[in-house]
């Protein structure tokens, strides 16, 4: 057995190798009877900006931990360690074909659990190989010639290719070590498992979906891109095979679903093919774009700022006024801002971070909740026609070139005009960002801007710039399905990850792509001791 210690400090002078000696003095033990000590998670503190420090996750060893536990019992920072459940893959011996749409985390991991499992798995992705999407982006931003194939949205990886390659999650699963492993396994950087707030990082995710890509070739899955799933073959209400562009029918006894919360036209086929949709809230808002080095000084004071990794935040407010939550998303360290369009005529932005996070530039969305009732709407696609509305405003207000429209925060704010710094590519233009955002957005955003200010000093400030506009937060629409994964009307389609409207990154993504195969498995289990 190990016990683990929580919320052993260093300061940021420290060394490491200090670790054994400062649980021994906490615990009232001899330092050599600390004994195989590991780091399970390591973190900032910097609450004090006088005294930043570091926080850390212990796994250790002892002689006679009951004693050590009894005598610690009223100490919730020591526990003993958990066997770690872990992912168990069992293979099935009958023949059972699976055609996965979408290679973003849920339809990589669904397809990497049946492939190992012995399942026939066709994966379909409606972009290009990552080599050739990292291309085909690159030429974007620089000369702003979008491509609707593939884009930051669309192909190999999924819209989290180009983003931080954040893997925190509220989700609280044995099975996040499996993921966080697999990643590092393909290339990541062990870092992650040991960081409090994990990040692959842009550039180095491009390096995991190419290992990823080879380890589901050896085992024999069929991967096709530039195809898109444009139908369902249906027997009655059993799923008999997946359509794809230009009419081939790819036989299968489970369609996993996994297409991404941009694949429009998959919402508007799966409603024409009857399946269940229902609309569902999420939140629109712009990015804001600060220098790195002012993040740094509000957060870490400017006796730390240049020793410490690029810093975060996380700001929220519930707006009294109008009862809606007001809340900064996806913030990105020493990133850029990107615009994320997926159809012609229609503007969206994100944020993006390389492994390093070393640009000049941080950035985070400032976003407000939509409701259902926003839309205008009873139809299960009225959140997706709202997002629509705004994107094709926001293009039309950034001069209809991919350029996004920008606004100096404090002009946003009080009106007049600044400066408009941003690593935003192709471009920004100047607009007034009333014109491509609802007015209960603008208002919520300039209610909640003075208390963001209270939080941080410094962040209500001319060096500033709002772009816009992001509305691709979450799925606008959520495809209802059973407990046993299937969609409630099909038997045999399973909804997974953000476009069903059951994940909301990386992580979470990646887990309802596991459990979903999990649940294919048992199934097929099931049918052959039945059968």
């Amino acid at each position: 057995m190990a016990l683990l210690l929580r919320e052993v400090m260093l300061t940021l002078d420290e060394d490491e190798t200090l670790l054994p000696a400062r649980v021994a003095g906490e615990l009232g033990l001899s330092p050599r009877a600390v004994r195989q000590l590991d780091i399970v998670r390591c973190g900032i503190d910097a609450r004090q900006k006088k005294r930043i420090l570091r926080v850390y996750t212990v796994r250790f060893e002892t002689d006679d931990e009951e004693m050590l536990l009894a005598r610690h019992k009223n100490n919730p920072r020591l526990s003993r360690t958990r066997d770690q459940e872990m992912l168990h893959i069992r293979r099935i011996d009958r023949r059972h074909r699976v055609l996965v749409a979408g290679m973003g985390p849920a339809g990589l991991f669904a397809a990497l659990y049946l492939a190992r499992a012995g399942v026939e798995v066709t994966l379909v992705e409606r972009g290009r190989p990552v080599e050739s999407r990292v291309k085909d982006v690159r030429r974007f931003r620089s000369g702003g010639i979008f491509d609707p194939v593939s884009n930051i949205q669309f192909g190999e990886g999924g819209a989290g290719t180009f983003s931080d390659g954040k893997l925190t999650t509220r989700v609280k699963h044995p099975w996040n070590h499996f993921v966080l492993q697999t990643l590092v396994d393909f290339g990541a950087d062990p870092d992650i498992l040991r960081q409090a707030k994990p990040h692959v990082g842009t550039d180095r995710l491009r390096l995991v979906l190419i290992r990823f890509r080879q380890e589901l070739l050896s085992l024999g899955v069929d991967i096709r891109y530039e195809t898109r799933l444009s139908g369902l073959d249906l027997q009655g209400a059993v799923i008999q095979a997946g359509l794809l562009d230009g009419g081939e029918e790819v036989p299968c006894d489970s369609l996993v679903l996994a297409t991404g919360h941009s694949a429009r036209d998959t919402y508007d086929m799966l409603q024409r093919a009857g399946v269940v949709l229902e609309s569902k809230p999420f939140a629109v808002g712009v990015r804001v774009e600060h220098p790195a080095e002012l993040i740094n000084r509000i957060q870490y004071g400017k006796l730390f700022a240049s020793r410490l990794p690029a810093a975060d935040y996380a700001l929220t407010w519930n707006d009294p006024e109008s009862g809606r939550g007001i809340y900064s998303f996806c913030m990105c360290p020493g990133g850029e801002v990107v615009v994320a369009s997926s159809e012609p005529g229609g503007m969206v932005v994100n944020g993006m971070s390389p492994r390093r996070r070393d640009g000049a530039f941080s950035n985070s969305a400032l976003v407000v909740s939509v409701r259902q009732e926003d839309f205008g709407s009873p139809d299960p696609l009225a959140g997706v026609r709202f997002q629509q509305c705004w994107e094709r405003a926001a293009f039309l207000a950034g001069g209809g070139n991919y350029c996004a429209p920008a606004q100096n925060l404090l002009a946003f704010l009080v009106g007049g005009s600044g400066p408009l710094d941003s690593s935003c590519r192709p471009g920004v233009r100047a607009a007034d960002l009333r014109e491509v955002l609802p007015a209960f957005v603008v208002d919520g955003l300039r209610r909640a801007l003075p208390h963001f200010e209270r939080r941080m000093r410094g962040f209500v400030t001319r060096e500033a710039t709002l772009v816009g506009v992001e509305t691709r937060t979450s799925a606008p629409v959520r495809i209802s399905r059973r407990e046993n994964g299937e969609a409630v009307a099909q038997i045999g389609l399973y909804p997974v990850g953000e476009g069903a409207g059951y994940a909301g990154g990386i992580m979470s993504a990646a887990l309802d792509g596991l459990r979903t195969a999990e649940q294919i498995i048992q199934k097929t289990a099931r049918d052959r001791s039945s059968g």
